[in-house]
């Protein structure tokens, strides 16, 4: 007499080819995901997102430096735009790279990815700061205002006061030429002060301006007071001209005191190369340990040679 499979029975065998078909599969997945080719296949792919996130480090660190020292606003912004883009692409491939590692890196290579994300975490904090500052240039504002109207200003003030001084003879020849040596102390004092970095030397700095700029003053209104110079239209023209020159130097001043591109070369120079250091060492030592995983049946990455 044949007994006939139950429901439960039917249920039973059906759960279990299941589960053996799900075992094979695995097992069958897993077989070929262990063969050296697949390893060697799975490390060269991470080692590669690696020397990706190097070059694009560099990259980043390469138009940082670009934005720092292009000497108008137009490149210094270009250059900042692609320090953000490269910097950008480094992201994409840390994450990729905790991925690929989530699935089949070592403890020692989540942990060296880890510190370079903290480590690049301060690269782009640092380099918000400065690409910041680095497209502002108002150093390079105040040297070329110095050098340029400032500087043309005092030449003609200079020039009207020399012919003053020979037209009067020698009664207004002291006042004339010691404002103009004043002014052109003055004029001196304002590129050390667009170089300093010190808010403290800056304020010295500008201290000894202001007495030079009153002897300037004094000086024009002596001029002023001689029979022979009241109501001269030349020195009218002169002290007009060193009006001009005072407007000039308040936005020189104003420009040198935020020091844009002081700071900007200062963090470049200091605190963002330390941290570039760091994130180079730190992927140079993912690659290391990705490399030096052992694959059964290679050696070095190639195949074991028979005895």
């Amino acid at each position: 007499m044949k007994l006939k499979p139950g429901i439960n029975d039917l249920l039973w065998m059906a759960a279990g080819a299941v589960a053996l078909a799900i075992g094979i599969l695995v097992v069958f997945h897993f077989r070929n995901a262990a063969t050296p080719a697949a390893q060697l296949a799975f490390k060269a792919r991470r080692t590669d997102l690696v020397g990706r996130m190097q070059l694009d480090l560099a990259s980043a660190s390469e138009a940082e430096k670009s934005a720092v020292l292009a000497t108008t606003d137009q490149d210094s912004q270009t250059c900042a735009d692609q320090a953000r883009a490269a910097a950008a692409k480094v992201v994409l491939a840390q994450q990729k790279m905790g991925e690929l590692l989530a699935i089949g890196g070592t403890q020692d290579e989540q942990e060296l990815l880890t510190q370079f994300a903290t480590a690049f975490t301060e690269f782009q904090r640092l380099d918000k700061e400065l690409l910041a500052l680095a497209v502002k240039n108002t150093n390079l504002k105040a040297s070329s205002l110095t050098f340029g109207p400032a500087t043309t200003a005092l030449k003609e003030m200079d020039a009207v006061l020399a012919r003053l001084a020979t037209d009067d003879g020698c009664e207004g020849v002291g006042y004339a030429d010691s404002t103009r040596i004043a002014a052109w102390r003055l004029l001196t004092l304002l590129p050390p002060h667009i170089a300093e970095e010190d808010e403290k030397k800056e304020d010295a700095m500008e201290a000894v301006m202001a007495v030079e700029d009153s002897q300037v003053r004094k000086g024009l209104e002596a001029l002023a007071a001689l029979p022979n110079f009241t109501n001269n239209p030349a020195l009218a023209t002169a002290t007009a001209h060193y009006a001009e020159f005072s407007q000039l130097r308040t936005q020189i001043l104003a420009l040198s005191r935020e020091n844009t591109n002081v700071r900007s070369l200062s963090i470049s120079l200091n605190q963002k190369r330390k941290i570039m250091l760091v994130c180079q060492d730190t992927l140079s030592a993912l690659q290391q340990a990705i490399a030096a995983e052992p694959i059964a049946g290679l050696t070095g990455g190639t195949p074991a040679l028979p005895r």
